[in-house]
This record gives C-alpha cells, sequence and structure tokens, in this order.
C-alpha cells in the first residue's frame, strides 16, 4: 500500500476521531512528554543512550513484574489459586522481554565501551531496588542488602516492607498446608524475613501433588508455573552475566562487585528448590 492508498483508507473511516481539543492525548495518557525527555546522558559517549533507554525499558517491565507478583500473592493468600496463574504467566511474558533486552545491550562491543565504562562504574548502582523487591517476592530475602539503600529513605521503606512480607513461595507452602499436606510447624511459623531452605515436609507434599496430579490439579498447576517463573529468571540472570562478560570481560564490576564472578554464582540460586528436587525423586 503507497501513501495515497493509505490516506484514501484513513479518509474513508468516518469515525476515525481527529479533534483531541477537549479530550486526553494518547501522549497526555502515556505522559510521553516526561517519559521521553528522561534519558539525561552524563556524558557525550553515543551508546551511553542505549545504556539508558534499555535500563529504563527493564526498570519498567520490572514495576509490572511486581504488580503482578503481588497480586498472585494476594490471590494465593486467600485460597483463590486459578485467578493467580495468569498473572505469573504474565511475569514470565515480561522476563522473556528483558531478556530480549541483553540481546540489544549485547550489540555493545569492548570498541564501543571503553569510554563509557569509567561513567558506569563510577555512577550506577549495586543493583536495581525493583530487582531487589522482585527478588524479596519470590522468597530470596537478604535483609543486609537493604544497608545499599540508607541513603535512600523511600526506597529503603519499600524494600523494608517486601522484606517483612510473605514471599510466594511462602504463600504457596501455605496453601499445601490448606490442602491438607504435613507441612512442618516450623516451616509455617519460620521467620518470614530470613532466606527459605530446603525441608523434607515440603519436598515430600510436592511429591504427591506430582504423583496424583488429577487429584491436586491446581497445586499441580502452581508448582508447574512457579517453575515456568525460575526457568525464565536463571536465563534472565544467564542473559545479564553473558552480556556482562561479552561487553566487559572479567573486569570489576559496578559497584565493587566481581563482576561477572558474582553474576555466574547467583546463576545457581534457587527460589523454589523442592520444585526441582522433586524432578529427581519422583
Amino acid at each position: 500500500m503507497d501513501n495515497d492508498d493509505q490516506l484514501k483508507a484513513f479518509r474513508n473511516e468516518k469515525d476515525i476521531h481527529t479533534d483531541f481539543k477537549d479530550n486526553m492525548t494518547y501522549s497526555d495518557y502515556l505522559t510521553l512528554d516526561q517519559i521521553l525527555s528522561s534519558q539525561n546522558r552524563l556524558s557525550d559517549h553515543p551508546d551511553e543512550m542505549l545504556f539508558i533507554i534499555i535500563h529504563q525499558v527493564s526498570e519498567l517491565w520490572m514495576k509490572l513484574i511486581i504488580h503482578e507478583l503481588d497480586r498472585a500473592i494476594q490471590s494465593i493468600q486467600s485460597g483463590e489459586l486459578s485467578p493467580a496463574f495468569k498473572m505469573l504467566a504474565r511475569v514470565s511474558k515480561i522476563q522473556s522481554q528483558i531478556i530480549q533486552g541483553w540481546d540489544v545491550l549485547s550489540t555493545l562491543t569492548p570498541a564501543d565501551t571503553w569510554n563509557l565504562e569509567m561513567l558506569l562504574v563510577k555512577h550506577q548502582g549495586f543493583n536495581s531496588y525493583q530487582y531487589r523487591m522482585i527478588e524479596f517476592s519470590l522468597g530470596y530475602k537478604t535483609e543486609h542488602s537493604l544497608k545499599i539503600y540508607e541513603n535512600e529513605p523511600e526506597i529503603y521503606e519499600k524494600l523494608k516492607h517486601q522484606l517483612n512480607r510473605p514471599s510466594l513461595y511462602d504463600v504457596s507452602i501455605q496453601a499445601l498446608s490448606r490442602a491438607g499436606f504435613a507441612i512442618d510447624q516450623h516451616v509455617l511459623e519460620r521467620d518470614i524475613t530470613k532466606p527459605y531452605t530446603t525441608h523434607e515436609s515440603v519436598q515430600k507434599a510436592w511429591q504427591a501433588v506430582y504423583e496424583n496430579v488429577d487429584e491436586h490439579w491446581e497445586l499441580y498447576e502452581l508448582a508447574e508455573k512457579l517453575v515456568d517463573l525460575e526457568d525464565w529468571f536463571q536465563q534472565w540472570r544467564f542473559r545479564h552475566m553473558k552480556t556482562v562478560e561479552r561487553i566487559i570481560g572479567n573486569k570489576k564490576g559496578t559497584g565493587g562487585s566481581s563482576g561477572v564472578s558474582y553474576l555466574k554464582k547467583v546463576i545457581d540460586q534457587y527460589f523454589f528448590p523442592e520444585l526441582w528436587e522433586v524432578r529427581t525423586t519422583i
């Protein structure tokens, strides 16, 4: 379709609104002026724009992940498992979008970034606080990490609030208990601000779910949604690690971390360990 055909097609659509003087526009609704003017470079390096936009987009996706995880946790906590499945499936799809963002960032090469590197080391924080909130929501609670944000009271309080809330796995284990599985009381009453550690009673419960799928269909669906989510999360971590390795090699990371070595270690952290262990035992 050439430009003339497009113009004719547009004119034939009699109901299309073109006068927005008394209505909120698309740009107004999405506050595009604010969003599109928020890429404030700190250097003249042309690739800094790519770095900023990729990370801003990731932060927006993470905001939606936190929103959906909060809804899913509330749903499962109230005994409504089925509505949570759509929310968790959406989180997995969002994660796939973030992973594709790393593919775009990997178009940077060491030759492109040598001037950008010092800027990033100087100005980038140790980690995204929203990424921390997602980890807390999934059950990887690291109270010591709050210290990084002590100089940002609003962020600190958000993280502290998330730290003290039941995680997605906490409420999933509670769902097992409500369904009649013998979950050890120590697990149900544990300090939820601490990292979760595996427990035999939880593994036995999940194994029973997998061995009697028809009888425990909703719990089985929940288990598979959790595995999907963690699978995507590990791919997210892996793409992050490989992108960093591709661009800056084994240099020290931002915030003083060991860089790629640190990122390799976190790939092996599991949020829902029994759901992986049960694959060996069934």
